[in-house]
């Protein structure tokens, strides 16, 4: 036991730490181990009420977790093999990025939201080989809706 409240122990190929205050194992099992997919994605909402049903209502995602009244709330496509997307409330911070949600149709998602009252770019064809536009959710967050033309 070392000094400041953990055991370190290893055999070459497996190293265990326990830490006392919270259990802390990492194995080093000497092959190249790589990210398998990306599971979720987690933003600050200011009112979760709002957030969930921009998402739910007006994206058309499903809650697996939380609701409208919760302080965390996990949504995704209809399809469920998506990554999730999770909502925690909280100070929200704008301008970190950008999550990209890839639609049927570009510009009949895109007549719809404005339809629903909301102001998205006018769609546009990406050098890259897809068609999208920017929508900020009510967090100022960047959406952007896409497909591959």
């Amino acid at each position: 036991m070392h000094e400041r409240g953990y055991f370190a122990a290893t055999d070459g190929n497996l190293s265990v730490r326990l830490d006392c205050q919270s259990i802390l194992i990492t194995l080093f099992v000497g092959t190249h181990v790589t990210v398998e997919k990306l599971s979720a994605v987690t933003l600050k909402v200011a009112s979760m009420p709002t957030s969930v049903r921009f998402h739910r209502d007006l994206l058309g995602l499903e809650i697996i977790y939380g609701g409208e009244d919760a302080y965390f709330s996990s949504l995704r496509t209809k399809h469920g093999k998506d990554p999730i997307l999770n909502l925690e409330s909280g100070n929200s911070v704008a301008q970190w990025g950008r999550l990209i949600f890839y639609v049927s149709d570009v510009d009949r998602f895109w007549a719809y939201l404005k339809e629903q009252g909301l102001r998205p770019q006018r769609p546009q064809d990406a050098p890259w080989g897809e068609r999208y536009f920017h929508l900020a959710d009510p967090d100022g967050h960047e959406l952007s809706f896409a497909r591959p033309i």
